[in-house]
């Protein structure tokens, strides 16, 4: 017999990164999926577009950095603010480019590490407070293939995302016991505006082949509505036509 899946109408899910992308997606099939969404990102002109797509009832727009502590506390209250309560958190905010260690700006080095690191720290610890007082929760957190294995063009971003996956085994430890599931979902090259204009071009023929946005959506959904008894705690992800 089949496990049942976890109904999520009603649950309220902060998503980081929600302006575009695997975000974006996230959003809109949380909101299908009956969820109500604090959705958080520096571009809040698209945020708003959600809202107005999605509806003000079911997607709270919240203009955000997740390099900085207070933006991520922002987020995670306003979501209680105007929802009630929190059960889960996407922090999928992130950003990368193609190069080899010397070919990027010690400004891009800082950013990347600011983001896909630090800003998933940021995020879990804004929202792991209200989801131990409330009994439990679920942390997604977007990774890569890339943060299972080091690829020769991509070396400081798959540091980054090596050090997201050891953050998460680490939570994992940590938190299950106190009925927090983490969750690391690692896909690997999707069809977003990833690394353009740093090692990839937009309308690249090679984007057909690979995932989209909503493939990793789906991912995530699912990984939401699994049983309570259970947690998955990494789900590599590829497209038919990409080598493993």
């Amino acid at each position: 017999m089949p496990a049942e899946t976890r109904d999520l109408t009603g649950t309220v899910v902060a998503v980081t990164g929600a302006s575009a992308g695997i975000g974006e997606a996230t959003v809109r099939l949380l909101v299908e999926a009956g969820a109500k969404v604090a959705a958080g990102a520096r571009r809040v002109e698209r945020l708003e577009g959600l809202v107005e797509e999605l509806g003000a009832d079911n997607v709270l727009p919240v203009e955000m950095d997740v390099r900085r502590p207070p933006d991520n506390d922002a987020l995670i209250q306003g979501a209680i603010a105007k929802f009630g309560r929190l059960d889960s958190v996407v922090a999928n905010a992130g950003l990368g480019s193609y190069g080899g260690l010397m070919d990027h700006t010690d400004e891009a080095i800082t950013e990347m590490v600011e983001t896909n690191y630090l800003g998933t720290i940021w995020t879990a610890r804004a929202a792991v407070p209200s989801m131990l007082k409330a009994g439990g929760g679920d942390i997604v957190i977007v990774s890569s293939v890339a943060g299972l294995r080091g690829l020769g063009i991509e070396a400081v971003y798959a540091g980054t995302k090596h050090a997201q996956m050891g953050l998460a085994g680490g939570m994992d430890r940590e938190l299950s016991e106190k009925g927090i599931r983490v969750s690391a979902i690692c896909p690997a090259a999707v069809d977003t505006e990833f690394a353009i204009g740093t090692g990839r071009t937009e309308g690249d023929a090679w984007l057909d082949a690979v995932l989209r946005a909503d493939d990793v959506a789906f991912s995530i959904v699912t990984t939401l509505q699994q049983p309570r008894r259970l947690r998955t705690t990494i789900w590599s992800m590829w497209s038919m036509s990409q080598q493993s």
